[in-house]
């Protein structure tokens, strides 16, 4: 079966399907700062299943990056968080994330959170904002800072 790349604009995640069927393992890194504790707390809420996908094996042993679906919608504890940007910053659920277009899909970070999440969602899931209420309880493990979208 021939796969397309997915997520290509973030190669430095590895966020790359491996070659087979959907028991493969997703290649995905962990983050800079997934040692950060609030990422434990943050990651004991990752969703059991986000737009009705299931969870998916990852390549990494870090229960701070979490995979759901086929193509895989991807989450990461520990990036740092956005500054003031141009990008699109939308509310969700009391959430604040930026929106960042990525050639075959979305990454969304949390925003004035500090480690931030990042959700990297395939084109496949379009509109790619409506995936985000899934990580609202894990975003909501890590402080809300003085920074908001509005």
């Amino acid at each position: 079966m021939h796969r397309r790349p997915r997520l290509t604009a973030l190669a430095v995640a590895a966020a790359t399907l491996a070659l087979g069927g959907c028991s493969s393992a997703v290649e995905v890194s962990a983050a800079p700062k997934a040692s950060d504790p609030l990422c434990a707390k943050a990651a004991q809420q990752w969703p059991t299943s986000v737009s009705g996908e299931e969870l998916r094996e990852v390549s990494v042993d870090s229960p701070t990056v979490r995979a759901w679906g086929d193509p895989a919608i991807i989450a990461r504890c520990g990036m740092t968080s956005p500054g003031p940007t141009t990008n699109d910053c939308i509310g969700v659920s009391g959430v604040d994330w930026v929106a960042r277009k990525l050639s075959d899909g979305m990454a969304f970070t949390t925003y004035g959170r500090e480690p931030a999440i990042e959700v990297l969602v395939p084109k496949d899931y379009a509109p790619e904002p409506l995936v985000l209420g899934a990580f609202t309880e894990a975003a909501q493990q890590i402080p809300q800072g003085p920074r908001r979208c509005s």
